[in-house]
């Protein structure tokens, strides 16, 4: 007997929301039921050319009117909060985009309800679903370069390249505007993924290139009880970069680790034929080690991270690989970021 399809609905039809929507309609055990927009533009564009959805303009009204099983979470920061708790009231299953909420209360506060209620609960971190960064992450448990003693995790884009007349979300972090909650937001997760949560944040720094009131770019300096250390570095104001890329450097006992989302190259103080290694650098592509996915769109870690959240709803697995705690561990650490610039940052 097949299992029955989940109903699911979109919740902000921006930039991502296009990109989770392709993605989802793809999933033969999901069925798109509803869209909630506030642009009347958009919504006409629906209503004529997507048959068979029911489009609204208010969230509320949605969870009044539709019999759901998961939504996903598209709108500014600053509602994912009420949106989510309204979700929560009526026991459906959420996905989220980064970075979740603006607040670590908040965000205690919806990881606890969801975990409370057994709700399936995910964040979009994709990178924990890159295949370049899951193979990292298995080379580091199995102590391919030994034991690790400093990273560094960067992230650069050419997002803000000018300044903008006016106010924008992105120049606003209520809203979640600035390099940190947008873009550091993403090296940090990785962090948190590959190496662990820091103890201590130190040394941070926030600059404005273009922007009037957020940080374009961020540095800081993360120490570990265990020895390890590491270094933040972001900026959202780089030409030199055509798309938003992440890189991590990790430096161990035995070798050393570079790494961008398309590649790996690996050195190595001895062979290591259990892994293929040899001594000296070693390179490997995503193309060498990627996993298949049903939809491409924008890398094949869009989609699996959407399917992962569908697998957990249908075998009951409220653990996923980007949890609400997760996402709260990300907030702890912007948090610090914020706190130590404020207190000894500034000249």
């Amino acid at each position: 007997m097949e299992n029955p399809r989940i109903k699911l609905a979109i919740i902000g039809v921006g930039r991502m929301g296009i990109t989770h929507n392709s993605i989802i309609n793809s999933h033969p055990d999901v069925e798109i039921t509803a869209i909630v927009e506030t642009s009347p533009h958009i919504l006409n564009l629906i209503k004529k050319y997507i048959k068979g959805i029911n489009t609204y303009d208010d969230y509320h009204k949605l969870f009044e009117n539709e019999k759901l099983d998961a939504v996903i979470i598209c709108t500014p920061p600053t509602l994912h909060y009420a949106i989510a708790k309204e979700a929560a009231k009526n026991h459906i299953h959420v996905f989220s985009e980064k970075p979740f909420t603006t607040e670590k209360a908040k965000a205690e506060e919806l990881a606890k309800i969801f975990e409370e209620q057994n709700l399936v609960n995910q964040v979009g971190y994709v990178n924990r679903f890159n295949d370049i960064f899951v193979t990292i992450k298995q080379y580091i448990q199995k102590g391919l370069i030994g034991e690790v003693l400093r990273f560094k995790s960067e992230m650069y884009s050419c997002t803000i390249t000018k300044a903008e007349e006016g106010n924008t979300w992105r120049d606003s972090r209520k809203n979640g505007g600035g390099a940190l909650f947008e873009v550091a937001s993403h090296a940090i997760d990785l962090v948190n993924y590959l190496i662990g949560k820091p103890d201590k944040v130190t040394g941070s720094c926030l600059k404005s290139v273009y922007s009037k009131h957020v940080e374009d770019a961020v540095n800081a300096t993360f120490l570990y009880k265990n020895g390890i250390s590491g270094t933040l570095n972001v900026n959202w104001s780089d030409e030199s970069y055509r798309k938003p890329t992440n890189k991590i450097e990790i430096f161990g006992t035995q070798g050393k680790i570079l790494a961008d989302q398309h590649g790996i190259k690996i050195f190595m103080k001895k062979e290591n034929s259990e892994n293929n290694m040899r001594k000296g650098w070693n390179a490997i592509y995503i193309t060498d080690i990627f996993r298949s996915v049903p939809f491409y769109v924008r890398g094949n870690e869009f989609t699996s991270q959407l399917y992962h959240f569908i697998e957990c709803i249908q075998k009951q697995k409220m653990t996923t690989n980007c949890s609400f705690n997760d996402a709260v561990d990300t907030l702890d650490i912007i948090d610090a970021i914020f706190n130590d610039y404020e207190l000894n940052g500034k000249f």
